[in-house]
């Protein structure tokens, strides 16, 4: 399985992001309980982006955001229902971890919404435990932080 970087212009980034923006409306979060980057937010705060492709088409992307301080945050992470269970999530975050950890991270982030168990079950496999709410989440009811070090 090869994890590349992608353009926060890629097609397939533009796809899966917008398939993640469906998913999360399907779920009956509100636009305002949703706090994903745009393609101009994610190139704005300099997110690295990285994804796998299956059959050259992209099935799973994910993002970190070096926020300074040894901090990270996980940003846009999705894959494909129909390639979900065959490793590539696991292969996303293991790149994502890799590159804060080169870049002087110690604390790696996130937030998730409180229906999405599947994520929140996966986070945990990987070392994450709820942490309160962090800023912009800490208003939000429906959010759930998790963080791990490094």
């Amino acid at each position: 399985m090869n994890v590349e970087e992608v353009s926060p212009r890629d097609p397939g980034v533009a796809a899966l992001l917008e398939a993640l923006t469906a998913d999360l409306a399907g779920e009956g979060y509100a636009a305002e309980e949703t706090f994903g980057y745009s393609v101009e937010q994610l190139e704005a705060q300099s997110v690295h982006l990285v994804g796998v492709r299956v059959g050259g088409t992209l099935a799973a992307v994910g993002g970190i955001e070096i926020q300074g301080a040894g901090v990270a945050e996980l940003k846009r992470f999705y894959v494909d229902p129909a390639h979900r269970g065959a490793g590539l999530a696991d292969a996303v975050i293991k790149a994502l971890l890799n590159h804060g950890a080169g870049r002087g991270v110690t604390t790696v982030r996130l937030e998730t919404g409180d229906k999405q168990h599947a994520a929140i079950a996966f986070y945990r496999r990987h070392g994450f435990g709820e942490v309160p709410r962090f800023p912009p989440y800490e208003a939000s009811a429906t959010s759930v932080c998790m963080q791990r070090d490094l």
